[in-house]
């Protein structure tokens, strides 16, 4: 069965947008572990626009089954989850004016600075993963640079117009996921999944791992984030 992880950036972006106290991204994570979540993920930006050096800092001592820190790959991000040790850092792309991240990482342009910081975060104790495209070459790169895992970017798929696009842009997820598994890599998936699509990804043996976000507290707002978690992981899990 794969495992679900609940990435809680837009209760902070709830929380930003008054420059509040509440909703506590930390409230919503514990509510999520409860309701069976195998992790919780924040993005930490540069530009701090919704996820706190606060709430990482906290989220370390609070969660229970594992903590992801989204980030870019910057000395700044690097120093921060060396202090912070979270079980896995996913190295993201990150741009100021995106409303949320539009691509997987340029793993094959930038192996270089990208093995540096990788070195880094492996001497620190930390696993890595890397958001990439469903592209050949940037899994074959991921592999080369000793990163653990991959989590396949399934926006294109997510946002495809037609059932024909949805249907290749869902075979370059199944290709991809199974090449990050042959070559030893832990296989995950993330990025515009939610209670309906899901459904087609469940079906792809080879990703271990689901990571949603939206979906799920856009759903938590009208039921609550206990049966929000419940049902997608009810629908994960076939």
């Amino acid at each position: 069965m794969a495992r679900l992880a609940i990435n809680v950036d837009h209760v902070a972006t709830v929380r930003q947008a008054r420059r509040a106290s509440e909703p506590d991204p930390v409230t919503a994570a514990a509510l999520a572990e409860l309701a069976g979540a195998h992790g919780i993920v924040v993005h930490l930006r540069e530009d701090r626009r919704h996820i706190q050096d606060r709430d990482v800092q906290i989220l370390r001592q609070t969660v229970k089954s594992k903590l992801n820190l989204e980030m870019a790959a910057t000395r700044e991000m690097i120093q921060i989850a060396l202090n912070i040790k979270p079980e896995m850092v996913t190295l993201v792309p990150e741009k100021r004016q995106e409303l949320t991240t539009e691509g997987g990482l340029d793993v094959v342009s930038f192996e270089g600075a990208l093995e540096e910081a990788i070195k880094t975060l492996h001497e620190g104790g930390i696993a890595v993963s890397l958001f990439i495209n469903p592209d050949p070459r940037h899994i074959k790169a991921a592999h080369r640079l000793e990163a653990e895992y991959v989590e396949i970017h399934t926006g294109m798929f997510a946002e495809a117009d037609s059932y024909t696009r949805r249907q290749e842009e869902y075979e370059r997820v199944v290709t991809s996921a199974k090449l990050a598994r042959k070559l030893g890599l832990g296989a995950h998936a993330g990025h515009g999944i939610g209670y309906q699509n899901v459904l087609w990804l469940r079906n792809i043996p080879e990703i271990q791992e689901f990571s949603i976000g939206h979906a799920v507290i856009a759903r938590a707002v009208l039921v609550g984030m206990e049966r929000a978690v419940r049902e997608m992981l009810a629908l994960v899990n076939g």
